[in-house]
């Protein structure tokens, strides 16, 4: 009889287990869908993101909240976007397909007071009176893009994530999205995940409730993205912990060193075995799950071109500091001027008090804001910079001057054309040097599979490099971005208690 009734109590023990939900434990899983890159995809990204895309005031730039008076560097659009999953707002659950993006940290969906917006009617709408956890508090806000902006008003609601419900959540209802980047996109919403930092409005994260709710079991969420272009599950995000199945090794970790996106310090940037002299002391960076490809400087984006054989447009302004500065810049730099100030010393650059500045042309941002700062350099000064960064990596390798300056007039041409595409030969991806990313002090690699994008079919296959360039001026920059490139190839995990970024091979 007591056999009979342990065995009965087993048995129930183990049905109640098997009918808890996956959060009980305190973990969540969000699967991801994904869709192919394209050409047209990717060219209007890389536009938009050089007009400066993420902002949330009338200066195009996010301002950092609490007592600081710095800037966030602009530099989110969503274009180019690859992985999308499902959540729920309000009760009964209104469904809508987010980006989960590391780079950002409101969310918002569109709205259905969006009445005006031709982007609206081609997504789903959250309905506040459909909803019986709804709340108002229908304070305005806008966030600006290059590609485009929307605006509305924020409200809270219960938002479901998985298993998960988090109880009054502050999120924005779109009211106008306008931009043609909105009505294309395959997305209602973004979901961020970045820190509050950069929240317009300080609108609290979802993740941030997720933890101070005692929703999860750990605070950590991690990302698995799945490259294979013919698999059926895009990718997984795991809430409050990380999947053993997804990665293989340990993970190396480096500490968040500026909250606000989750950014952290990088080493040594290598192409083949050979450093291209950017980061030899560090280097700025930040993964960004909202971005497909990878963003750097452009002398190191330009290098890299050169070395897989990209095609860009001849830079007229390039040729032009080889040709009329190039002697000059040997000599400077060989009696032991510091690279950073060569520029200024010739006359192209000056010295604002923050950054060097063109001495002839002003940047787009300094004519639109009227300030002498900028998130770029202007075309000449910039051009001089990149000289100097190419002929000083060369004076490392003991290489002659004529070597030094036909290998820059290489350069020259593998700049990125207008548009930032830079095309390459498909049958060469085999004879391409690996890309090594320097994080903890170990070695990151990716191979000419991983970095390069394949769009099209057959004979119609185009290759694309996975490398764009982004030029965030010092103190700040330089800069780069981790997107999904290195993220399909690297397992990451994002550990918010600990305020650290790990790194593993993807399973």
């Amino acid at each position: 009889m007591e056999l009979k009734l342990v065995w009965s109590a087993f048995c129930l023990w183990m049905l109640t287990c098997l009918l808890l939900p996956a959060s009980s434990s305190g973990v969540v899983r969000i699967g991801l869908k994904k869709r192919r890159l394209d050409l047209q995809g990717i060219n209007a990204a890389k536009l938009a993101r050089r007009e400066a895309v993420v902002g949330a005031d009338d200066r195009g730039v996010i301002n950092r909240f609490g007592h600081s008076d710095e800037d966030i560097v602009p530099l989110k659009n969503y274009m180019d976007a690859q992985y999308f999953g499902e959540i729920g707002i309000g009760s009964p659950p209104q469904n809508f397909t987010v980006i989960f993006d590391t780079g950002s940290s409101n969310l918002w969906v569109p709205s259905g007071k969006c009445y005006f917006s031709i982007a609206c009617y081609f997504h789903s709408k959250y309905k506040s009176s459909k909803s019986s956890t709804y709340s108002k508090i229908g304070k305005p806000c806008s966030i600006n893009y290059g590609s485009g902006s929307i605006s509305g008003f924020f409200s809270q609601d219960n938002v479901e994530v998985g298993d998960l419900v988090v109880t009054d959540q502050v999120f924005i209802e779109a009211t106008k999205e306008g931009s043609l980047t909105f009505v294309l996109a395959k997305f209602d919403g973004i979901f961020g995940l970045g820190f509050q930092e950069i929240s317009v409005g300080d609108a609290v994260p979802v993740w941030y409730n997720m933890v101070k709710q005692g929703l999860v079991s750990d605070e950590v969420f991690s990302f698995w993205l799945n490259r294979d272009p013919e698999a059926k599950v895009g990718g997984e995000i795991v809430f409050g912990g990380v999947d053993s199945k997804h990665y293989k090794g340990k993970h190396t970790y480096v500490p968040v060193t500026q909250k606000g996106y989750w950014q952290f310090n990088m080493g040594d940037f290598l192409i083949g075995n050979f450093s291209t002299g950017v980061c030899e002391g560090g280097c700025a960076a930040i993964v960004d799950s909202g971005t497909s490809l990878l963003a750097g400087p452009t002398s190191a984006v330009t290098e890299i071109n050169h070395a897989i054989g990209a095609e860009g447009v001849v830079s007229a302004e390039c040729k032009e500091i080889v040709s009329q500065y190039g002697d000059l810049i040997w000599d400077l730099l060989v009696s032991g001027v510091l690279p950073d100030k060569v520029c200024s010393q010739i006359g192209l650059c000056i010295f604002n008090g923050a950054q060097y500045v063109s001495t002839g042309i002003k940047t787009v941002v300094e004519e639109e804001n009227n300030r002498a700062s900028s998130v770029g350099d202007s075309a000449l000064c910039s051009v001089c910079e990149m000289t100097v960064i190419w002929v000083q990596n060369q004076l490392k390798q003991k290489a002659t001057k004529e070597k030094v300056f036909n290998y820059v007039n290489e350069l020259c041409n593998s700049l990125p054309s207008p548009m930032g595409e830079s095309m390459i030969d498909c049958e060469s991806i085999s004879s391409m040097p690996n890309i090594t990313f320097t994080i903890g002090d170990k070695p990151f690699v990716l191979t000419p599979e991983q970095y390069i994008l394949k769009t099209g079919e057959g004979v119609a296959t185009v290759c694309i490099s996975g490398f764009m360039a982004l030029d965030v001026a010092p103190p700040r920059g330089p800069l780069w971005i981790l997107g999904d490139v290195f993220m399909g190839v690297y397992h990451t995990v994002f550990d918010f208690g600990n305020l650290q970024l790990g790194f593993a091979e993807a399973a």
